[in-house]
């Protein structure tokens, strides 16, 4: 075994943790809406027709905020469609997924949905089928004071109060060319100018976000951001990334060395944008929102002969992927990723939050349960708190057949300041135990307060038929010594380690 060490220093900190980073996505696609969040004769529902057990799991997932309507959905779905007496409303043909959708639920039932359960809404707009006139009159139907037409029309719709939504998706992966209305990056980047423009003259407090590339493979990455920011950069507030990685017939190291390539994917992102900041001698940084991130196990091939073999039905159980214990591995170290970059990611998106490449699945009128993916992000959601420090791995590392530089142990350090608290999360891509040392630096004493282990025999097992198959436990492989902690790494695993810190006051003084 080779030496693994970590060197960490509380004051050395890359930035403070916007909440939001732990968010989800709920899309109008498969099951995610109805029999997902919504199932009005499931015995659990509220007296909106929302599942009471679906929103127990997410709030104990950490879900802070949940982008709205999709996704590719978005790029054909006209709003209208969902507001209104329900049983006055049109059902259509959403031709992304090929489905019916009854409009059942719409953006009046979701912020019912997201002011009850406190999650804070992202709201995309059609910039498909749809532009600017109907950007500018949804925005008035959910932010203004009544008094005009569309404000007039939620208030007559039983929702006197503004909904005050905050950020604003200008489309959705108008990059590709599956998507309904796609355009050029000159094209989408004037219209999402004039759009932009026009939203922000309605209300002048909400956020914007462009739509950036929609995955880091398409051969228009990077000629895509550098023409919309050109076109976008004194509207916009934020600029999108999408992401799936798959790839686990090549090996579970080199699957889980997929993570390095979502890093690299931000820094190149980031340094278009600071390039354009400085073409343009603007003060305004543009940061980043993931507001679409996972593993996807399922080819897309699959999923679209799935769909094109059972067109126009009602909530069709569509690309139901099923996660093991060595897709959570790579989820957890994307999450850990968009936290290291927390400068300049603000905002991300795990998607989707039931049913399809979901932390949550139901049966439709049964129980909900959760895949092992659940357990990362809930850990990390729960505990990765105040700024993430910038602490230094020293130790073994691999390379694979494109990603080279591969840390066998990827780790992520964030400190608690208002409790003096700090959680170390650790993602083993090492077949074999490994040993692992960790310096805190200038630290008198380390008091264990939990110890998490993400761990099984078999990577491949999964809690599809035993929900509880792949689950933490408590872990008993930690030594203490001062400031100094050993943790005895399991083989492809994910642990989580909380300490309260004791400093040398004399020297240090009083905790940051």
């Amino acid at each position: 075994m080779g030496e693994n060490k970590i060197i960490i220093d509380k004051d050395f900190a890359i930035g403070r943790i916007d909440d939001r980073i732990f968010g989800s996505f709920v899309e109008h696609m498969g099951r995610v809406v109805y029999s997902g969040i919504y199932e009005k004769d499931h015995p659990s529902t509220d007296e909106n027709g929302f599942r009471k057990d679906v929103v127990d799991l997410a709030k104990q997932m950490g879900v802070t905020t949940v982008r709205y309507p999709g996704g590719n959905f978005v790029s054909n779905y006209n709003w209208m469609d969902g507001i209104g007496p329900i049983e006055n409303r049109p059902k259509k043909r959403d031709l992304a997924w090929k489905s019916i959708e009854t409009n059942e639920v719409g953006i009046d039932e979701f912020m019912k949905w997201a002011k009850k359960y406190d999650v804070e809404p992202i709201m995309a707009v059609n910039m498909g089928t749809k532009g600017l006139e109907e950007a500018i009159a949804l925005l008035e139907y959910c932010n203004s004071e009544k008094g005009s037409y569309y404000s007039d029309l939620r208030v007559k719709n039983g929702n006197e109060e503004p909904y005050n939504i905050k950020t604003w998706c200008l489309g959705n992966e108008m990059d590709g060319e599956w998507q309904l209305g796609h355009k050029t990056a000159q094209e989408y980047g004037r219209l999402a100018h004039e759009i932009g423009k026009a939203m922000k003259l309605v209300d002048p407090e909400i956020e914007l976000v462009v739509c950036g590339s929609s995955m880091s493979r398409n051969a228009t990455f990077g000629a895509w951001e550098q023409e919309v920011l050109k076109n976008t950069y004194d509207e916009a507030d934020y600029i999108s990334l999408h992401q799936y990685y798959d790839g686990q017939e090549k090996g579970t190291k080199s699957f889980l060395a997929r993570s390095l390539d979502m890093e690299k994917y931000i820094d190149l992102v980031c340094a278009i944008s600071d390039l354009e900041k400085k073409k343009r001698g603007s003060k305004k940084t543009i940061n980043i929102c993931f507001d679409e991130w996972g593993v996807w196990s399922t080819p897309d091939y699959e999923v679209q002969r799935w769909v094109d073999e059972h067109p126009w039905q009602i909530a069709p159980p569509l690309g139901e992927q099923i996660y093991s214990l060595e897709d959570s591995l790579l989820f957890a170290s994307m999450l850990m990723v968009l936290l290291r970059k927390c400068d300049r990611v603000k905002i991300g998106c795990q998607s989707l939050l039931v049913n399809i490449s979901a932390c949550i699945m139901t049966k439709k009128g049964g129980e909900a349960w959760v895949q092992p993916i659940y357990y990362p992000f809930k850990m990390l959601a729960n505990h990765a708190k105040g700024k993430v420090i910038d602490s230094r791995y020293l130790g073994v590392r691999y390379q694979t057949e494109d990603i080279e530089d591969v840390p066998l142990l990827d780790s992520l350090v964030t400190y608690d300041d208002d409790n003096n608290e700090m959680a170390i999360f650790i993602v083993s891509r090492s077949e074999k135990e490994e040993e692992l040392s960790i310096k805190i630096r200038d630290c008198e004493n380390v008091e264990i307060i939990e110890s998490q282990l993400l761990y099984s025999n078999d990577i491949k097992a999964n809690n599809a038929v035993n929900h509880e198959l792949v689950k933490p436990e408590v872990a008993d492989n930690v030594a203490i010594s001062k400031g100094d902690v050993r943790i005895t790494i399991k083989p492809f695993s994910f642990q989580m380690l909380r300490v309260k810190l004791k400093y040398n006051i004399q020297e240090k003084g009083e905790p940051v």
